[in-house]
């Protein structure tokens, strides 16, 4: 099995590696036949295109004048890509951290699983592997979860096999390293399998030049994290759950997560008391924006906590509303006073905030309490019946 047999070429983005790029283009060439290894300089100012001219043919070289990012090259190398009509691409970092070797695994596990965007799988526990890299690798696996639903060991190796067709209804808009994140994560949304591929990995501190800029590049990838949480939060999300809901059926799904072994009464009833609380707590607007990634970093069951959290449906948040005011009173009390729900309106409740926002969070925390000990009371009975 070949490259060709699954139509897949090469990419290599590479910017100053003058050490380590003979040794993974000579690799590559192992497997690769024609010109299917797409080489894109991005704009490198040693000795780089003299490396690249003694290749001839046997490779495609892309250049960009100056230097455009990780993510602008890549972009560039898909659309090379999808012009010479190849349905696939594997991408492989130019630094020499990843064997060329183990090509063959992605071809085999390409052919399994058509269509599949394969991520190789990084040992980030290995002897070697640098502490920010194994930070930076667990900190992007949280948010791509948080974004997508999905699980995977590693997000940020940069050996990967793409699938082209996907990525033609795609629009990216990064250009740096937040670029691969981004493409996964869009992926994701498209519905494209994602599977792990374990390989090797080298980080030779003598050899490997990295182009990482900790702060500048953290910073583009903690901008991009926030507007992808915030589509996933305003859109991706209740979208998931809108076509889970409908295949398994509402009930089912309540019912299941409630007696369900590998959680704790406790844990439950805990996530069903937070759903009571962030349903009334006066943040109208962001109490899902910020009780989901509360839930996911508490690990509390998010089924439990999105149902009991739809307390305050519309219909029920005119009395949600009257109910904390009144609950508010108890402790505080302006000169203007709400006397029914009929005469709640804007303008009232501008007049009565403090008692009313007062009273809203103080009746979440004892909405929360009350559901968490009558919930934990039910589980204790109906998961011991089942």
């Amino acid at each position: 099995m070949t490259l060709s047999d699954i139509q897949c070429c090469v990419i290599i983005p590479t910017y100053n590696n003058r050490n380590t790029l003979r040794r993974v283009i000579d690799g590559v060439l192992q497997y690769a036949q024609g010109q299917e290894v797409i080489v894109v300089n991005d704009g490198s100012t040693d000795d780089t295109v003299s490396i690249l001219a003694g290749y001839g043919p046997r490779i495609r070289v892309l250049d960009n004048a100056v230097n455009k990012g990780k993510g602008f090259s890549l972009r560039k190398a898909f659309a090379e890509a999808i012009r010479l009509g190849f349905e696939k691409a594997i991408t492989i970092d130019s630094d020499g951290q990843h064997l060329p070797s183990d090509i063959p695994l992605f071809i085999e596990a390409a052919r399994a699983n058509p269509g599949a965007l394969l991520m190789g799988s990084r040992n980030m526990e290995q002897e070697g592997v640098p502490g920010k890299s194994s930070f930076g690798n667990k900190f992007s696996n949280f948010w791509f979860k948080l974004e997508t639903g999905l699980t995977l060991p590693d997000t940020q190796t940069g050996f990967r096999l793409y699938p082209l067709e996907p990525l033609k209804r795609i629009t990216l808009f990064t250009t740096k390293f937040e670029t691969e994140i981004e493409v996964i994560v869009k992926m994701a949304w498209k519905d494209v399998p994602i599977i792990p591929i374990n390989i090797q990995v080298i980080y030779d501190k003598n050899e490997r030049v990295t182009h990482f800029r900790p702060f500048r590049d953290f910073t583009r990838i903690s901008i991009l994290n926030t507007w992808l949480v915030t589509l996933t939060l305003a859109y991706y999300l209740p979208k998931r759950l809108f076509r889970y809901i409908k295949k398994k059926g509402l009930w089912k799904i309540i019912r299941d997560e409630a007696v369900k072994p590998g959680e704790s009464n406790f844990s439950k009833a805990k996530s069903i008391g937070f759903g009571f609380f962030m349903g009334i707590v006066p943040i109208w607007g962001f109490q899902l924006m910020v009780g989901i990634p509360l839930s996911i970093l508490f690990r509390m069951n998010k089924v439990l906590f999105l149902t009991a959290a739809h307390i305050s449906i519309p219909p029920a948040i005119p009395f949600i509303i009257y109910a904390s005011y009144k609950f508010g009173g108890l402790f505080y009390q302006n000169s203007v006073q709400i006397t029914s729900v009929e005469n709640l309106t804007l303008a009232s409740i501008h007049v009565n905030f403090v008692q009313y926002f007062l009273g809203g969070t103080l009746l979440a925390v004892a909405a929360g309490a009350v559901g968490f000990v009558i919930s934990f009371l039910l589980l204790s009975l109906l998961r011991q019946r089942h």
